[in-house]
C-alpha cells in the first residue's frame, strides 16, 4: 500500500487495516485492539484472534463523525488504561 498519509488521498480505500483505521478514528494504533474487545469495532470476516484486522472503510468515516460513539469509544479507552495502572501499582 502507498504509504500517503490517509487523510490527503481523494478516495479511501474500501479495507481499511489498523493504522489506517485508527488514523480514521483518532485514536493511537494500540488503543484499536482496546476497542475491538470493547465490541465498539468489527473487523471484516472473521480474522483469527491473532490475524490481520481489516475494516469498512464507510463504516470508519461514519464513526468518526458520530459523537456519542467517539465519546463511548474514548471513555472505554480511558478507562483501560485506568484500570490497567491500578491494577500494576496493586502488583508493587
Amino acid at each position: 500500500m502507498n504509504e500517503k498519509p490517509m487523510l490527503f488521498l481523494p478516495r479511501l480505500p474500501a479495507r481499511l487495516d489498523i493504522n489506517q483505521t485508527a488514523e480514521i478514528l483518532g485514536f493511537l494504533t494500540h488503543e484499536i485492539s482496546v476497542l475491538l474487545k470493547a465490541g465498539l469495532l468489527k473487523p471484516l470476516g472473521k480474522p483469527a484472534r491473532n490475524g490481520h484486522k481489516f475494516f469498512c472503510a464507510m463504516e470508519m468515516s461514519a464513526l468518526a463523525e458520530n459523537r456519542e460513539w467517539l465519546d463511548k469509544a474514548s471513555h472505554t479507552v480511558t478507562k483501560h488504561w485506568k484500570d490497567r495502572n491500578r491494577k500494576s501499582k496493586q502488583l508493587e
